[in-house]
């Protein structure tokens, strides 16, 4: 991957609508280059999609809560049984396992306190291996879905 790649990764993190010739005059090459080097990033994997960013608020999901999930087992088939009914809750937007403690970080969009205290109460406790929830609200977001840095070192 060199800077152009990068330069392309950039323009589509930022407007993923782009169309070639768009995208091609942003960073300065034609349309058929453009569009190989397009098509060589999605085959690679390093585009792995195209979606749109809905506002959480604008469809009734604007409460927003940062779960901290404290394991009290951590064998392999108690670790699959939760990482697949976590899967499994729609309102849980985005999961990751981490080294330490806490031992998941999950953020969850729900309607309102009460629709997450059920939430919580009835689908996340009662997952396989939880010991502790700790929730935290999310009062504002400052940066979100910030696009990638293009790299300034390294192979160009």
């Amino acid at each position: 991957m060199d800077k152009t790649d990068r330069m392309i990764l950039a323009e589509l993190e930022s407007e993923g609508r782009l169309t070639v010739a768009e995208l091609a005059q942003r960073i300065g090459l034609s349309a058929a280059p453009c569009h190989r080097r397009l098509r060589e990033l999605e085959r690679s994997g390093a585009i792995r999609g195209y979606r749109a960013v809905v506002d959480p608020a604008a469809i009734g999901l604007g409460f927003e809560v940062l779960v901290s999930v404290t394991m009290d087992r951590e064998d392999a088939v108690t670790i699959t049984a939760f990482e697949a009914g976590l899967a499994g809750v729609p309102e849980v937007r985005n999961a990751e396992r981490l080294f330490g403690d806490p031992d998941y970080l999950v953020r969850v969009a729900t309607v309102d306190i009460a629709a997450f205290q059920r939430l919580r109460d009835e689908k996340l406790a009662t997952l396989p291996g939880v010991r502790r929830l700790t929730s935290t609200i999310v009062m504002r977001r400052i940066v979100e879905e910030r696009p990638f840095p293009v790299q300034t070192k390294g192979p160009s």
